[in-house]
């Protein structure tokens, strides 16, 4: 089915665009980006989830930014991340690396499961891991909302050790799982 893209915030499109100008000297491109201007594809907002070592109820999850893959002759050569700031939506950095091929096959994946999500990315960093969110909820601002438990998570690769990547898991198996690989506070050696 197809996924429903949310559409991004014009502010957020255009500091990324401005970050991408050649002519830009506030923000230099990385190499890979040199040369053509890339093309925005793939919007996707980015959360946080609220620290998996205190999830005792429903997991919260708070919107950190937005992300666009950056497109060039149909290959996506990298991303762009914009940050909410006191003034709006700035660009935050490129990326590059492993994180960026796996969304492409997370999203590719996603789009053949039978039933419609919204995507969108959630970020657990106490275990550095980043999931492909497939929200249930096709009406949901793309700027809230937090993990249903019928939702689908999809960990990209790399994802921590005995976590699959590129496989879905619905948010009820997967977020006791993320939660029992984090060690409690003051507990860490």
């Amino acid at each position: 089915m197809p996924l429903r893209i949310p559409s991004a915030p014009a502010m957020a499109e255009q500091s990324v665009r401005t970050a991408l100008h050649p002519g830009s000297a506030r923000t230099p491109r990385p190499a890979h980006l040199v040369g053509d201007t890339p093309r925005l594809v793939l919007p996707l907002p980015l959360y946080r989830l609220a620290p998996v070592s205190s999830l005792t109820g429903p997991p919260r999850a708070g919107l950190t930014g937005w992300r666009f893959l950056l497109e060039r002759d149909g290959l996506v050569v990298g991303a762009a991340e914009t940050a909410l700031t006191a003034d709006g939506w700035e660009f935050s950095h490129f990326l590059e690396g492993p994180f960026i091929a796996s969304t492409e096959r997370a999203v590719r994946l996603a789009e053949a499961l039978p039933a419609p999500y919204q995507p969108r990315l959630l970020s657990i960093p106490e275990l550095y891991m980043l999931t492909l969110w497939l929200h249930t909820d096709l009406e949901a601002e793309p700027t809230a909302g937090d993990p249903r438990p019928d939702d689908l998570l999809v960990p990209l690769a790399p994802a921590p050790p005995g976590i699959a990547a590129d496989r879905p898991v619905r948010t009820d198996a997967l977020l006791p799982l993320v939660t029992s690989r984090v060690a409690p506070l003051g507990l860490a050696s």
